[in-house]
């Protein structure tokens, strides 16, 4: 009887160890949520990464070219903007180029680090590269003024924005990568519009 009435107070104690962990586990249910809720994040984020580092030597090319090119951009919006008395479409022009493509610059650079791609490509010069000037042209440029300076840069600033638009199209049809065609399309609706805005000012200058 002895045995019989300590097996009985044993077994309860189970009992109530087993259902104080139900308890314990369904009070901490939110926590367990929460932990789901953190893989589910972290596997978004893996995800993420992995669209992000899915490309083809397209978009690699893309990048890799583009680059030199919109600082070339840049470089050229620089010299206008230090010089005096220019027309104010030009200088307003000159700072929107610089604005759009410094930011750009950065991103394909990203781009091109988290594709374990190099910076700058092997195979193509910059100077062979659609409608980069040569270092003469550049020359040209800096010893221009006034009117004149504003009609050089935007003549030089349309052919070099149709071979930006010329690469960007490149990418739309080769490229595999999504955020990179993204940025092809924005290049050549943004850079379109700037040709057709430069042309116009050509005429009244």
């Amino acid at each position: 009887m002895n045995k019989k009435l300590l097996t009985i107070p044993a077994t309860a104690v189970a009992l109530a160890i087993a259902l104080a962990g139900c308890a314990s586990s369904g009070s901490g249910s939110s926590s367990t949520g929460m932990d789901h809720s953190m893989h589910d994040t972290a596997s978004a984020s893996a995800s993420a990464s992995a669209n992000s580092a899915d490309h083809n030597m397209a978009d690699a090319m893309f990048a890799q070219m583009m680059i030199p090119h919109h600082s070339q951009a840049v470089t050229m919006s620089d010299i206008m903007l230090a010089k005096q008395g220019l027309p104010v479409p030009a200088t307003d022009l000159a700072k929107r180029i610089k604005a759009a493509q410094g930011p750009e610059i950065e991103t394909m650079t990203g781009w091109l680090k988290s594709w374990n791609e190099p910076t700058a490509s092997s195979s193509h010069s910059s100077h062979s590269m659609a409608g980069m000037l040569g270092d003469d042209e550049l020359a040209k440029l800096k010893a221009s003024q006034g009117a004149e300076a504003a009609k050089l840069f935007m003549s030089q600033m349309i052919a070099h924005h149709e071979g930006a638009i010329t690469m960007a199209k490149t990418q739309q049809s080769d490229g595999k990568n999504a955020a990179a065609i993204a940025l092809a399309k924005d290049i050549i609706k943004a850079q379109e519009a700037e040709i057709e805005e430069m042309k116009k000012l050509l005429t009244t200058l």
